[in-house]
């Protein structure tokens, strides 16, 4: 993607056009078969079966789009997979909810925790694909489609970490300050969308934590440390707090989906009344903590992009989380999306 390079007479869009033509159909043919593989009590809820339709719709409409072999049949398809993108935006919600009001039949974890990975994995690479030949369309010096050229880790921390201090300040009147240290001045091509996910739910546990753990001070909290650490094969981000850490009996459930320490968390009168119940479709909005889908679905993230997201937690002082994505042109292989 970073190298297919541009043409002056558009046959690098036509190219990515064919392509998508080509992929997009079967990857979607393969998440209608993960949806028919669920439990039948499952996969007849009804807010299930809306995703799963939405699926089925996607197919048709992709599969029965005729051959593109130029420009006009090309700007249609682009309408075409624009309106898919938009009608997508609330699945990962819809799956997070539908899960949720099914819990009770749910006996196989692992089953469903291997359907829910391959299902957001799978939806990230197909939005990522759909959005990157979208994206060629446009003219920026600074981009091949998705992928930014001379992506700054801190830039993108800086940005997020802006986003995650409002909502604090509107939960709990205050906000942890956050410093940067490590390799600021990194540059490197990378593809921000991922990261436009995975690092807001990372600072706001981060900032939750800190803040809930320092009710009696809430004016007087410990900074947000994160270090960037970049090498010739991948980066890694740390993001250190001292919100008191995770206690032992839940360290091996946090990265479950549908676990959240935020239920704990509202029983005590001090925080109770500074929850909202507004539950978040994705980065843009939404409350400090959701349907505890924010760190399993970070860890798959990073995993499909041939990284990792670990957590070390030191408890009675704090959690440092470390994300690690491997380089687009680093040594070895990149990933495959």
């Amino acid at each position: 993607m970073l190298y297919s390079g541009k043409s002056a007479d558009g046959h690098h869009i036509l190219s990515s056009a064919k392509y998508l033509h080509k992929e997009l159909p079967v990857r979607i043919a393969h998440r209608i078969k993960g949806f028919r593989s669920l439990p039948f009590i499952i996969g007849c809820n009804p807010t299930i079966l809306q995703v799963h339709e939405l699926y089925i719709r996607a197919y048709c409409m992709l599969s029965d789009f005729p051959a593109i072999k130029e420009r006009e049949i090309e700007a249609q398809y682009s309408r075409l997979v624009q309106q898919l993108l938009d009608d997508d935006k609330d699945v990962v919600t819809m799956l997070a909810q539908g899960l949720r009001e099914s819990r009770k039949h749910i006996q196989d974890e692992a089953l469903i925790r291997n359907f829910l990975d391959t299902t957001l994995t799978s939806r990230l690479g197909i939005r990522m694909l759909a959005t990157h030949h979208l994206s060629l369309h446009e003219d920026n010096p600074d981009y091949v489609g998705i992928i930014c050229r001379r992506l700054s880790p801190k830039k993108i921390i800086e940005k997020w970490v802006v986003f995650a201090r409002r909502i604090c300040e509107h939960q709990y009147g205050n906000s942890p300050l956050v410093r940067i240290n490590g390799h600021v001045a990194a540059r490197f091509p990378f593809i921000p969308m991922p990261l436009d996910y995975i690092l807001p739910e990372l600072l706001k546990n981060a900032m939750r934590a800190t803040m809930e753990s320092h009710l009696e001070t809430p004016y007087n909290v410990p900074d947000v440390v994160i270090t960037i650490a970049n090498n010739e094969t991948d980066f890694v981000i740390r993001i250190s707090d001292r919100g008191g850490g995770v206690p032992h009996a839940i360290l091996n459930k946090v990265m479950d989906y549908h676990f959240s320490t935020a239920e704990e968390s509202t029983q005590d009168p001090r925080v109770s009344n500074l929850f909202n119940t507004i539950t978040n479709s994705g980065p843009q909005s939404g409350p400090m903590h959701g349907f505890g889908f924010g760190l399993p679905t970070s860890r798959a993230y990073a995993e499909y992009l041939g990284g990792s997201l670990t957590i070390q937690s030191l408890q009675g002082i704090g959690t440092d989380v470390y994300l690690r994505l491997r380089h687009i042109d680093g040594k070895g292989e990149s990933f495959r999306i």
